[in-house]
């Protein structure tokens, strides 16, 4: 191939990458934590202008690891469990919120404060790493946490 062949095709090329992929993380929010609280749960908006695609994980330097949690009750008993991903489909918004399918961020490295941004790092199947910041917000009363105050007390 030759030299101005190849810089042609990287000028088509180039440009695309600097546009926002088919997946964009929103609205990404958490908790503050209580100063000896090793856990925090993220939540997010995740919408999919593509080809469905899957989240597979994610990272945060704020914490030691991040899963994928869902919560459902049954029976009037919470259940838990980690999950090894969560499909977002064709054209379509799928949303992480308390009581439901979040992000878990395993020991956080400090407590979330209120006004904190923390940075976070989306991995999906098809469009790859999608980075968004998680805003803090105020603590919820005692009693309230849900999945967070379930891993304070084991």
């Amino acid at each position: 191939m030759k030299p101005h062949h190849l810089l042609a095709m990287l000028a088509l090329v180039t440009p695309l990458t600097c546009f926002a992929g088919p997946v964009d993380v929103r609205e990404a929010w958490a908790h503050a934590t209580a100063t000896a609280q090793p856990v925090g749960a993220g939540f997010a908006t995740i919408t999919n202008t593509g080809a469905a695609d899957r989240l597979l994980g994610a990272t945060c330097t704020c914490a030691q690891s991040v899963e994928i949690h869902s919560m459902s009750m049954d029976g009037g008993v919470m259940k838990m469990r980690k999950l090894d991903g969560i499909d977002i489909p064709a054209k379509g918004t799928v949303t992480l919120e308390p009581g439901a399918a979040h992000l878990m961020l395993i020991g956080l490295k400090a407590p979330f404060a209120e006004g904190q941004e923390v940075p976070v790092e989306l991995r999906f199947d098809k469009a790859g790493t999608v980075k968004a910041t998680i805003k803090v917000r105020a603590r919820v009363p005692a009693g309230h946490e849900g999945h967070e105050s379930m891993h304070k007390h084991h």
